[in-house]
């Protein structure tokens, strides 16, 4: 089974565990094209800093579903606008699901 892991700061984690953020973003560089371009996973575990095995609750499991490549500004890669992965790693919620009719 491929996994790729993505170590994360506490804010997205939180974020991510939460439902708020549905993407997660790596440069577009040498480094993350080997990783990424043409590549397939089965899952993607997200991390909270760099757990041991045995801390659960600092892990996040998640199906593969790929990646795109946007052009974003965010405060972590600087003023300017940036070339990233755009990895997905939640589902938005539409606007009535888990409400009762």
């Amino acid at each position: 089974m491929r996994t790729l892991t993505l170590p994360l700061n506490a804010e997205y984690f939180d974020a991510i565990k939460g439902g708020e953020k549905l993407e997660e973003y790596r440069l577009e560089i040498a480094y993350w094209r080997k990783r990424l371009a043409g590549r397939a996973f089965d899952k993607i575990v997200l991390t909270k800093g760099y757990p041991t095995l045995t801390e659960f609750d600092r892990r996040i499991e998640r199906p593969w579903r790929g990646y795109s490549i946007k052009t974003i500004t965010h405060p972590h890669f600087g003023p300017d606008p940036v070339t990233v992965y755009a990895i997905i790693v939640n589902i938005p919620h539409l606007p009535n699901e888990g409400k009762a009719e």
